[in-house]
């Protein structure tokens, strides 16, 4: 039977189509695709605490209703990309405890601190386009629950990132205080969403094999690249400067060249030696601990409701024809 499956897996490949929960499938497709959809969850969770601190914060009633409104999609993200999980044996309470415990990772741009709210903007316009960069290919990832998670959820994310470069846009028409502030925020956070593509290809361990299977589609550097090459149009249309002295466009390549991140910081973030790593475990560790209660609750609530549904269907039994 393994032959027969693992020729339907290549067959399914070959033919640019979905693997599906219940067909055959390699332990290292599997793992590969637990850690990763794992990895998106958390990250979108996790993602929730930079924005969610300026809610309270938000100057008017809009921004605050956006912001509310963007934190929750990102809650909703984390619930889609749980549930693509769930399908392949994983078990959502375990995945929480991997991560609470560091035994599973998630995006390092979420281990920066928001300092002002035009950060709320920088994270909608730079964060959640290089988000749409990376994430718009895994629409055609050979996974079939992750590709049609990855529709809904990169029409949201688009949004986001128009909503952050309209609030950026409010903010370099105004004071020069506020156009100071935003430029601050761009400073900051340009380089980590450099590093949001992953390590260059040359590091990247999971790249080569993931390709092969199809479950991405470009490489770290590729990704990286059409992030830069749609961005500097961008900034200029902003009025902000990126912070890279080699950012400039390569009329033979037809692409922009820019500088290297700083991939030994990269790495020291992502082993959790980030400025915020612990702050942000810590309150996803709380939360967890918070909600318990619930969980049991609506376990136990579960239950009652199928124990009643399988007394009245034997009592429907029971009734002579």
């Amino acid at each position: 039977m393994t032959g027969d499956g693992e020729r339907a897996f290549t067959q399914t490949l070959e033919r640019d189509q979905r693997v599906e929960p219940r067909d055959w499938m390699p332990d290292g497709y599997r793992r590969t695709m637990i850690r990763q959809i794992a990895q998106h969850a958390h990250s979108e969770i996790i993602g929730m605490q930079p924005e969610g601190e300026w809610i309270t914060r938000a100057p008017t009633l809009r921004r605050k209703a956006i912001l509310l409104a963007k934190v929750q999609d990102e809650a909703g993200h984390g619930l889609y990309l749980y549930s693509a999980a769930e399908t392949l044996g994983a078990d959502r309470g375990d995945l929480t405890r991997r991560l609470i415990e560091g035994r599973q990772k998630y995006s390092s741009i979420f281990n920066y601190p928001t300092l002002t709210f035009a950060d709320v903007g920088v994270i909608g316009w730079l964060v959640d386009g290089a988000a749409i960069c990376n994430q718009v290919p895994l629409c055609r990832s050979s996974f079939g629950p992750y590709a049609r998670a990855m529709i809904r959820i990169c029409k949201e994310e688009s949004f986001h990132q128009r909503q952050g470069y309209e609030l950026l846009m409010t903010m370099m028409t105004g004071t020069p205080a506020q156009r100071e502030t935003v430029q601050d925020a761009v400073n900051r956070w340009w380089w980590p969403s450099l590093m949001m593509f992953g390590p260059p290809d040359a590091d990247s361990p999971n790249t080569a094999q993931s390709m092969a299977w199809k479950i991405k589609r470009h490489t770290n550097d590729e990704l990286r690249q059409r992030f830069v090459d749609m961005t500097v149009p961008q900034a200029q249309a902003l009025g902000v400067t990126l912070p890279d002295g080699e950012l400039a466009w390569n009329a033979e390549r037809g692409h922009y060249d820019f500088g290297a991140p700083d991939w030994a910081e990269f790495k020291r973030v992502l082993a959790g030696d980030g400025p915020m790593n612990a702050r942000r475990i810590a309150h996803r560790r709380r939360a967890d601990a918070d909600g318990a209660w619930v969980r049991e609750a609506a376990a136990a609530h579960a239950a009652k409701q199928s124990r009643a549904a399988g007394q009245a269907r034997a009592a429907e039994g029971s009734v002579p024809a």
